[in-house]
This record gives C-alpha cells, sequence and structure tokens, in this order.
C-alpha cells in the first residue's frame, strides 16, 4: 500500500509522534525517556530552539497505520554563526522499511529545500548538543542520558535511501575508578598544572549554578567553536539547560578549574538518569517519581557531556587535572563508569586524552548527508 507522510497536527498526531518509538523498541537495550520531557521537548513553546530555529514534525502512515517519523528544521543560530545554508532532520524512527525511509526523507528534504537550505544533515534532534547521530556500533550497550540507541537496520535503510555519511561520533566506555589502565604521564601533568600555574579545581553548587553555566558557555564558545556541527548557547538555551541540570544536579561531577578566580577550564559530567528511568518506564505516575527521589542510590554511572579548555590556557595540563579529578570522585562516590559520548572523529585531542585515560570506542554513532543544490560542497 501507498506510504502517506503528513505533517503532525493536533494532540493525536504529536501523540502518535512520541509514542512510536516505544513501539518499536519494546524490549531491546532502548531506555524510554519520560514521555512528559518528549512532548515539552517538542513544544515550540517550551524548548528554546525555537527562539532561534523553526522545525516541522512529520508521520508516515500506511493504511492509516503510523510506520515511521522524521522532523526536518533549520538553526538559524548555527547557519549564522557559519554563515552556511544546512538544513537538518531528527528523530528518525521507522519500521523496516526502506520505501518508509525514502519517503520520510524525501518529505524533510522537500522542507528543507523550501527554507532555502542546500544541504539536509541528520539526525540530530534538534542540535548535536541534544540526540545526534544514528548507532552503528554498540547495540548490546545501553544508552546512557541523551544517547541515541536504535535496531541495527537504521543505519542499513538510511544508507540504502541514498544518505552519505559526513561525521562518525564516539562513545567511549571508561571504568574511572580503575587507575591501572591510565597513561602513567596524566598524574604528572596534573601536578604541573597546579604546581607551575597554580590551577585548583572547584565543585559548582545549585544557588549559584545559573551563573556557572555562563562561565560553561563562555569555555564551551571559545575551546569548541571550531569543531564541525558547533552552534553557541544562547541565553534561552542557557536557562533551559540550567534546569535540565537542576534536575540531575550532583556537585561531585560539576567541575571548574581556575587560576586566581578566573575560569580556564570546565567538566559537566551527569549520573546517567536513565537508570532511573529506566525503573520508571516513561511514566511519573503512579511510582515512577519514588525511583526519581531514590536516583543517588540507583545510579552508579555517568556520561561525561562536556570537558573543556580557553584556548590559551590549554598548554597548562588543566585537561590532565580535570581527568585525574573524576578518578579521584570514583573512588569516593558509587559512581565509577560511565561513557563520554558524542565524540567527533575528528577531535584528537579529546579522543587521546580519553584513550589516556583507559577508555575505550564501545559505541558509534553517524551522521548523514545530502546535498539538495548542484554545487554544493560535503561539509567535511
Amino acid at each position: 500500500m501507498a506510504i502517506e507522510v503528513s505533517p503532525a497536527r493536533g494532540f493525536a498526531d504529536l501523540r502518535a509522534f512520541v509514542d512510536l518509538p516505544y513501539r518499536l523498541h519494546a524490549g531491546t537495550p532502548w531506555i524510554p525517556p519520560l514521555k512528559l520531557e518528549r512532548y515539552q521537548f517538542v513544544n515550540r513553546r517550551l524548548n528554546p530552539f525555537f527562539t532561534h530555529g523553526e522545525a516541522a514534525l512529520f508521520l508516515a502512515r500506511r493504511d492509516g497505520r503510523v510506520v515511521g517519523r522524521i522532523s526536518a528544521h533549520v538553526d538559524h543560530a548555527f547557519n549564522a554563526h557559519h554563515g552556511a545554508r544546512w538544513g537538518m532532520f531528527g528523530f528518525p524512527e521507522f519500521e523496516d522499511d526502506v520505501e518508509v525511509v525514502r519517503a520520510l526523507l524525501a518529505t524533510a528534504e522537500g522542507w528543507c529545500k523550501a527554507h532555502d537550505c542546500d544541504r539536509m544533515v541528520g539526525p540530530w534532534s534538534f542540535s548535536i548538543n541534544d540526540e545526534a547521530g544514528i548507532l552503528f556500533d554498540g547495540f548490546e550497550h545501553e544508552p546512557l542520558i541523551r544517547e541515541v540507541w536504535n535496531p541495527p537496520y537504521y543505519a542499513e535503510r538510511l544508507q540504502e535511501a541514498g544518505l552519505e555519511k559526513v561525521m562518525d561520533l564516539f562513545g567511549w566506555g571508561l571504568d574511572i575508578s580503575d587507575r591501572a589502565n591510565m597513561n602513567p604521564i596524566l598524574p604528572k601533568i596534573a601536578d604541573r598544572a597546579r604546581d607551575k600555574f597554580g590551577i585548583t579545581v572547584r565543585r559548582m553548587s545549585r544557588r549559584r549554578l545559573r551563573r556557572d553555566m555562563d562561565e560553561f558557555a563562555t569555555v564551551y564558545n571559545a575551546a569548541w567553536s571550531g569543531n564541525w556541527g558547533f552552534v553557541p548557547y544562547s541565553k534561552a538555551d542557557l536557562d533551559a539547560y540550567t534546569i535540565d541540570m537542576q534536575l540531575v544536579f550532583d556537585r561531585n561531577w560539576y567541575m571548574i578549574a581556575e587560576i586566581d578566580s578566573k575560569t580556564i577550564a570546565m567538566a559537566i559530567t551527569i549520573p546517567d538518569i536513565n537508570q532511573v528511568y529506566k525503573k520508571m518506564r516513561g511514566r511519573l505516575l503512579p511510582l515512577g517519581w519514588l525511583h526519581y527521589l531514590n536516583r543517588a542510590r540507583i545510579t552508579d554511572r555517568v556520561r561525561v557531556g562536556f570537558l573543556g579548555v580557553l584556548p590559551e590556557y590549554q598548554h597548562t595540563g588543566v585537561a590532565a587535572l580535570l581527568y585525574l579529578e573524576h578518578f579521584d570522585t570514583a573512588e569516593r562516590r558509587p559512581q565509577n563508569r560511565g561513557e563520554a559520548s558524542f565524540i567527533l572523529e575528528t577531535n584528537s585531542a579529546m579522543n587521546r586524552g580519553l584513550e589516556a585515560m583507559g577508555g575505550r570506542i564501545v559505541k558509534r554513532w553517524r551522521v548523514y548527508e545530502r546535498l539538495l543544490e548542484e554545487g554544493a560542497v560535503p561539509s567535511q
């Protein structure tokens, strides 16, 4: 039967859009996020993405039955920063049928062309700072918070539908309590950072978290501005990000490196709330909230979400000092393992650092591209 792709209009369509992965991935390593949070995330009034971007959500149906979904979106802040005309697609979920995938991609491509885009890149939902890529290696592992999990056929069908690879993202597994596999030069570099440059590390606090997030943005925008896919954080983004951080806050893992009270580097590592979501099964009620309140006892792993250094201080060894702080913290806390994920394959410094910590690549995601204009140059 013919596949019909149409915009998600009204609450019934939105519910079908949110519900689809819960049906497709039942009984897999996928961990269902809170449905309430997913509704909020795609809400134009509640997600700050829509202060600098626009998007459309689409559903694919066969004989009235939902068989796939996708978004098409433009991030004007991204395009302004890079002087680009990128369109993006995101939230891809679909049954194992390449015709469904082709229909979804064609619809997203048409939307991007109508918005004067010269290429379509994705998936990311809605930016590379949120959920990015299609998993193509490491299916046996559970996803950590905001990591993408999908069955193996997703990557196969997207490539069969004609998308081209543009970037791979790595997920590094770390046993952060095990110093035996750590490169022995790291403690020496960390000692040099303290002794020669006077670098100290302090923990963030709930009370001044919003102010510290401004410092985070300063470091992030300076350290990552040259990275592929980078988009600067706006004030609205930081306001929303701070609320998210408050919900999972553990001051032991939120670190700021300073010289004479000046912020030069930051590390934000998040206890894996996905372990709590697994028990909540996507719902707060009737008893999901009890698991959330008990999250400190449930989580035994973390996700290293960000570790960055101001460019002018990268020679000081402060990154090694922050690595060591993670080992020291793991000896005191229940969380003694985790992942650093969505690391660009081209980010040699971060990949070398994670290897020096004894990490190993356990997951790989792929971001794809389709050129929409003749003469457009691939973004890699």
